[in-house]
């Protein structure tokens, strides 16, 4: 493990940052239409359950990584060949955002520029930000968070004084009932991007007041929850239901309807700043938790030496995930969701759970 140390204003600030990430970007829980707002705010909830597992496992081990008490529990064999799964499950994720950011940028801004060299140049900012470490990864995150809220209120204050928002688009409310949005919540908006929070089971050892956890991780969770549903009210309201889904980057979509007395315009060049913000922490997060977890597991006394083969292999992943982005945003949110993200933050950290209570209860006994 790395000498480091962060507070729990850091972990939040991280957390709420990688959260927001690329969630902010892609049509999320459109399955749902107009209650997409409601499926969010129901996958929140049901995260929160989720993040407790991941809490009570870290209170079990509080000084060790995953990737040392998954071999605790599990034994040698078994505990190293999960933490290994995982490992390579943080750089998938890793790449699956880094592809949304670098279309977004060929999108808004650079059509003429190839994907991989877009990539790049985001991946190789990343990659000498986790060689510095998870201290320096926070307080960048300190520093941009003030930056990504006035942003937010400006574009939030721009939006209604454009009179663009239409409310009627919203309803009727629960127009198909309760089945389709639970169906959302239960395939996606509980994963996406809630239960990811995953990946803070490898920085939670870094934390300088341990018992300020549980409450940082649940508030957090609120926070980015809060925002995305007044992200998707402002995008539906805005842009109508079918606009919404069609779009590929709706808020980008609704921050270009902005225009204010003839002459504030264009302004989705600030916001995909601030887009590029949360996903660079996103990316930045699961790759240091790749790095961190990958030295751990092999006993590397250098994390930093792996940074840039691994950077490498994250970089040209995202550039061969799919042949476009539609096949790319078809396979993050309905196939990833079931084949991946389910067994990974629902189904194997509950059972861990078990193991590492019924462990401990016999230790208490013996």
């Amino acid at each position: 493990m790395e000498k480091a140390k962060i507070s729990a204003s850091q972990l939040f600030i991280l957390m709420v940052l990688f959260e927001l990430g690329s969630a902010l970007l892609v049509p999320l829980a459109m399955g749902a239409k107009q209650d997409a707002w409601l499926a969010i705010l129901l996958g929140m909830g049901c995260s929160f359950v989720l993040l407790l597992v991941y809490y009570r496992l870290y209170s079990y081990y509080p000084d060790l990584l995953p990737t040392e008490y998954v071999q605790n529990i599990l034994g040698k064999v078994m505990g190293t060949v999960l933490a290994f799964v995982y490992l390579l499950y943080f750089m998938y994720d890793a790449a699956r955002v880094l592809r949304d950011f670098g279309e977004m940028l060929l999108t808004f801004a650079y059509p003429d520029t190839p994907l991989f060299i877009a990539n790049a140049l985001l991946m190789l900012v990343i990659i000498y930000t986790v060689r510095k470490g998870i201290e320096v990864i926070a307080r960048s995150g300190e520093l941009f968070f003030i930056f990504m809220y006035v942003l937010a209120v400006t574009g939030f204050i721009l939006i209604v004084s454009s009179g663009l928002i239409d409310v009627t688009k919203l309803q009727p409310v629960l127009e198909e009932g309760m089945l389709p949005i639970l169906k959302v919540v239960f395939t996606q908006t509980t994963y996406f991007p809630f239960a990811e929070a995953i990946v803070f089971t490898m920085i939670l050892p870094y934390l300088n007041k341990p018992k300020k956890a549980k409450a940082t991780m649940l508030c957090a969770t609120g926070l980015s929850g809060i925002n995305l549903v007044i992200t998707m009210l402002i995008n539906i309201s805005v842009l109508g239901v079918n606009l919404t889904a069609r779009s590929q980057f709706p808020l980008l979509s609704t921050v270009q309807s902005i225009q204010v007395a003839d002459f504030l315009e264009r302004l989705d060049v600030f916001f995909m700043l601030a887009l590029i913000i949360c996903g660079f922490f996103k990316v930045s997060v699961l790759f240091y938790a790749a790095v961190i977890g990958t030295a751990n597991l092999f006993k590397i006394k250098s994390p930093s030496r792996l940074a840039y083969p691994m950077g490498l292999i994250i970089l040209f992943l995202s550039v061969t995930i799919a042949s476009n982005f539609q096949e790319h945003l078809h396979e993050g949110l309905k196939i990833a969701p079931v084949v991946l993200n389910i067994p990974f933050y629902a189904i194997i950290p509950p059972l861990l759970l078990l193991v590492a209570f019924l462990k401990n209860r016999k230790k208490q006994r013996g």
